[in-house]
């Protein structure tokens, strides 16, 4: 039997030495309270992994003791076993029901005080373990949430949190952005892999924190592209402005790297299904012509310029900075409208 911390309580000194010599004999550590008032007081001091508690106390008796604390929540489940003289079988019922694990009469039997002692502990120790267990089941918990929440939108953990999947859905008006490192994998072949993951590192986590500021979604880093989103999952009275003013903050924040990014980006607006894919790694993603029409987009020209679709220019209150460069075939899609906006860094502005 593991070495327990027991508190002995009883207000006879002969029954406290009594007690301390047998646990001391079965390798327990023990304190000493002469009643009920000082066995409260090292409760509150230090734990226990047991209580031996007289019944018949002057000032506060067992039964006052015990009731304390089993509505105390760091002592209700440290196991009290009543000892005492009182045989009544009344005295014995009323223990148990105040939540007593067992009851000893005195003059007590070494051999009984030790399996009674072994079988409370046991006991204490199972429950413990189990405290433990689920302690470790709930951090476990948390943290998936936490990972979830990284990788997926809010609604979307709700949805999958209470109903156990995500039910793929249109959605209507959405602006997408696509942003693209220019040179980005020439630039690789000359880095080491940890210079090329921190630099990616940089600029995710930077180009998220400005999509969120200007009322974006992160959808997705491909590669050195990202992808976001307006109107989506928060709506949004003017997508693509909002989209034009991210694109131009991300273009000051890859300048101002070591390498000085230079980036390029496309915006379409219109209908897009979202949802979740993946069984063990969950993952949330857009599919449709207005993502297909953003990523073509963005490919265009060579750097700090922004491309927009006719449909997207359609929705500027402020065309002013917005110059047509007439129809571009697009793969998979044929000729299309296209319009430049020539990002710089320093052009969004702070709505």
């Amino acid at each position: 039997m593991e070495p327990a911390r027991i508190l002995i309580v009883d207000d006879e000194p002969f029954n406290l030495d009594l007690l301390e010599q047998e646990l001391e004999l079965l390798g327990h550590t023990s304190v000493r309270a002469a009643n009920g008032r000082a066995a409260l007081d090292r409760l509150s001091e230090e734990p226990f992994d047991l209580v031996l508690l007289d019944v018949m106390m002057p000032a506060l008796d067992g039964y006052a003791v015990l009731e304390r604390m089993k509505a105390h929540e760091a002592w209700r489940h440290t196991p009290v076993v009543m000892i005492s003289a009182l045989m009544e079988i009344g005295s014995i019922v009323r223990c148990i029901e105040l939540g007593a694990f067992d009851y000893l009469p005195k003059p007590f039997e070494p051999v009984i005080l030790e399996a009674r002692i072994r079988s409370c502990l046991e006991r204490k120790r199972a429950h413990d373990r189990e405290v433990a267990h689920l302690r470790t089941i709930e951090r476990e918990r948390k943290r998936a949430d936490e990972l979830l929440h990284a990788i997926l939108p809010v609604s979307a953990v709700a949805e999958l949190m209470e109903t156990g999947q995500v039910k793929p859905r249109l959605f209507d008006d959405v602006a997408v952005l696509f942003i693209d490192l220019v040179g980005f994998t020439t630039w690789c072949h000359d880095q080491g892999p940890d210079v090329v993951v921190a630099e990616i590192q940089r600029l995710a986590e930077a180009f998220e924190v400005v999509a969120q500021a200007r009322g974006l979604e992160n959808i997705k880093t491909i590669g050195d592209a990202f992808m976001a989103t307006a109107n989506l999952l928060r709506p949004h009275d003017d997508p693509v402005s909002a989209a034009i003013r991210c694109a131009a903050d991300m273009v000051a924040i890859a300048a101002a790297g070591e390498p000085g990014w230079r980036i390029r980006g496309g915006i379409h607006i219109g209908p897009v299904v979202g949802g979740i894919v993946g069984r063990t790694k969950f993952t949330f993603d857009l599919w449709g012509d207005t993502v297909n029409v953003a990523a073509r987009l963005a490919g265009l020209g060579d750097g700090c310029a922004l491309h927009l679709s006719r449909e997207a220019f359609d929705r500027l209150a402020d065309p002013r900075d917005v110059r047509p460069i007439g129809a571009v075939t697009l793969k998979g899609k044929g000729a299309v409208d296209v319009y430049c906006h020539a990002l710089a860094a320093g052009d969004a502005d702070p709505a």
